[in-house]
């Protein structure tokens, strides 16, 4: 039998966002439980080894904490004992590897579902991001166990022929560690150049790694299969086969569109299929169910970030207390 709990609030993503959001409902006298599938900051767990922010440590600040570190820009690992630290000076209450199945009920008697509990509650923080949804190759062998969408670390492909698709920073990056550290690197990009929103350090370094023969790379060229010991290409020259022991599709990836609809969001009519919210307060089509951070902009990505989410969290807060009644901090 599912436990039933109850909380004022229930966030639904244990990222930086989700733990702002907890923050400034907790800090307004209410209670407030965060629910993830997954780990704490999941996201970032999934980022690659050391992989360095282009935010400085200011940028990605919750709660008022000041984030330590000896780099001008922090590191993964210093963001994930960062955010562990507050979480834990905050005493939120975590509901870890628990999966939100749906919602349901009426504004201010709400039940969130999860695989392990009932949680009745009269407000909902949707703060999920987009990392956890690839943008899956759509060819013939794009499911393979050699392709993957998300790079780690580049020590395993040494002296080996490693296929990357994609033009923007996630690929760009890949690209050039693992050429450094001695793997033998294709990089297909379905448009004429990388991305103009490569950022001003990486695009040029990598776009002289190609001119001088260090990494491979096909231009206006599509993904046509992949095969267990390579990837079929269509190119302007016509079809080529590059030889590939792993994959790499570094194309992007999208909000969980499942799980919004399990939560009864609507999306609007256009190119982002933006989750339907008031761009004022967050309200979604729900009453009382919010958006936070990233999830708001819906397939345009790169609308919101860490630093302008923790705005998100401070309205909500806000106008959670203003409708529940509970007085505010002097």
């Amino acid at each position: 039998m599912q436990q039933i709990l109850s909380y004022d609030a229930v966030v639904i993503g244990a990222g930086p966002v989700g733990l702002a959001s907890a923050i400034e409902v907790q800090r307004r006298g209410l209670s407030v439980c965060v629910i993830d599938k997954g780990a704490l900051v999941n996201s970032i767990v999934g980022y690659p080894t050391n992989m360095e922010f282009f935010s400085t440590p200011e940028l990605l600040e919750i709660g008022d904490y000041p984030f330590p570190t000896a780099h001008y820009k922090p590191l993964r690992e210093d963001a994930l004992d960062y955010y562990r630290r507050v979480t834990v000076a905050e005493k939120l209450t975590l509901r870890l590897y628990e999966r939100v199945v749906r919602l349901e009920g009426d504004a201010g008697e709400y039940i969130v579902v999860t695989d392990k509990a009932q949680i009745a509650t009269r407000h909902v923080i949707i703060a999920t991001g987009f990392f956890d949804i690839p943008n899956k190759l759509d060819v013939p062998g794009g499911n393979l166990p050699h392709v993957s969408h998300y790079y780690k670390e580049p020590y395993a492909h040494v002296d080996r022929p490693v296929v990357v698709i994609g033009a923007k920073n996630s690929a760009a990056k890949a690209a050039l560690q693992m050429a450094r550290a001695g793997a033998h690197v294709t990089l297909v990009v379905r448009g004429a150049e990388i991305s103009e929103s490569v950022k001003y350090w990486i695009r040029p370094d990598l776009i002289n790694r190609i001119k001088e023969g260090r990494i491979k790379a096909y231009f206006n060229t599509l993904m046509q299969a992949v095969t267990p010991e390579a990837v079929e290409l269509l190119t302007p020259d016509g079809p080529v086969s590059v030889p590939a022991t792993y994959v790499y599709a570094l194309t992007g990836y999208r909000p969980d569109y499942a799980l919004l609809m399990a939560l009864g969001i609507t999306t609007q009519n256009d190119a982002a299929s933006t989750p339907s919210h008031d761009p004022e307060t967050f309200e979604t089509n729900r009453p009382g169910v919010y958006l936070a951070g990233t999830v708001c902009g819906g397939l345009n990505t790169s609308r919101w970030f860490i630093e302008n989410g923790r705005y998100h969290a401070q309205v909500i807060a806000e106008h959670i207390a203003a409708t529940t009644n509970v007085p505010q901090p002097s």
